[in-house]
């Protein structure tokens, strides 16, 4: 990590100690993650496939859940604005979150539709097969203006919002527009980490965090690897979304921060991992830091760069994981 001036240091410092307590609302998808692992000593007489003596079960927040578990571990008061259905599932989720520090008194439960639930079977450390259990339609207008109205009551404590897109349907052309066009009334930072089907839908917004894959995609182009392409293509989905900011991250090559003005003023941070062990989750890190920064009143840059040595400590975990203040401190400094 390149060296922080003392008075750079000392800004760093109070923003992240001003991330206790601050309110965030997360609206997206929700769902839960169920891990079973196991090892496999013969295959199955039934058919050419392993047989896994299953030794462990975990069950985990996935999607935008995993970002309100890491708006927690920084010390946040997150509230999920989101959908599950009338089952155990439902129950296993909520009962995790709760446990981990978010507010679930929002999330409405749809009848209609299955809670979204990814089982992984994983044996001899390799994930043999992936069951999904979901329902992909966008929620109904009247789902839909209920969880704006439990929106608009947590709006008015909350000090960021972050639109957290999976695409099972929780955002929609129904809330989108509404969200977004809340919280610049407030005057408060909106954050989406996108996915594709919905990426043209997000103007207006603080900041969107896409990957380099997404951002591609998102603009319906052909991948490029060369920097002024990766360049020209953050400059396009600034002007398009007529956002305040775009942040692009690009895995080993760090992130590309593009901000609104004429013209428009970019910065690329460098990746501060030593190693990579997993980068699962490390967007949900990302957008996470980057909210309560800004939240904190942290300029665009800052709250960049205090995002991306998040991510380079979460990367350096195994499976998805989360970052505290106090880790970020330590490695700031260094």
């Amino acid at each position: 990590m390149q060296k922080i001036q003392k008075n750079k240091l000392s800004k760093f410092n109070k923003i992240l100690a001003d991330f206790k307590n601050k309110e965030i609302v997360v609206i997206g998808d929700i769902m839960l993650d169920h891990f079973i692992k196991g090892s496999v000593s013969r295959i199955s007489p039934e058919a050419p496939v392993p047989v896994v003596n299953v030794e462990e079960e975990t069950f985990v927040a996935g999607g935008a859940g995993n970002v309100a578990v890491n708006l927690a571990a920084l010390g946040a008061k997150p509230t999920i604005i989101s959908v599950v259905g009338d089952d155990v599932k439902a129950i296993l989720l909520k009962n995790f979150l709760q446990n981990k520090g978010a507010d679930v008194s929002k999330i409405i439960t749809d009848n209609t539709r299955p809670t979204t639930q990814k089982v992984r079977i994983i044996a001899e450390r390799q994930q043999v097969v992936r069951v999904d259990r979901e329902n992909k339609q966008k929620i109904s207008h009247k789902i839909a203006n209920a969880c704006f109205e439990n929106f608009k009551e947590v709006l008015k404590t909350a000090k960021g919002v972050i639109l957290s897109d999976y695409g099972k349907g929780m955002l929609s052309d129904n809330n989108i527009k509404d969200i977004i066009t809340a919280c610049r009334a407030k005057k408060i930072p909106v954050c989406v980490d996108p996915k594709i089907d919905n990426f043209l839908k997000y103007k207006n917004i603080t900041c969107m965090t896409p990957n380099t894959k997404e951002a591609w995609e998102g603009m319906g182009l052909p991948p490029k690897k060369d920097e002024a392409s990766i360049l020209d293509l953050g400059k396009k989905i600034l002007k398009t979304l007529q956002a305040d900011s775009i942040l692009i991250t690009r895995s080993a090559q760090g992130m590309s921060l593009f901000e609104k003005g004429t013209p428009p003023q970019i910065t690329t941070i460098k990746a501060t991992a030593k190693e990579v062990f997993d980068v699962t989750g490390a967007g949900d890190t990302v957008i996470s830091v980057l909210t309560l920064a800004l939240a904190c009143k942290a300029n665009l840059k800052d709250a960049a760069k205090i995002a991306n040595e998040a991510a380079g400590i979460v990367v350096a975990k195994l499976g998805t994981a989360t970052v505290s203040v106090d880790e970020i401190k330590e490695v700031l400094n260094k």
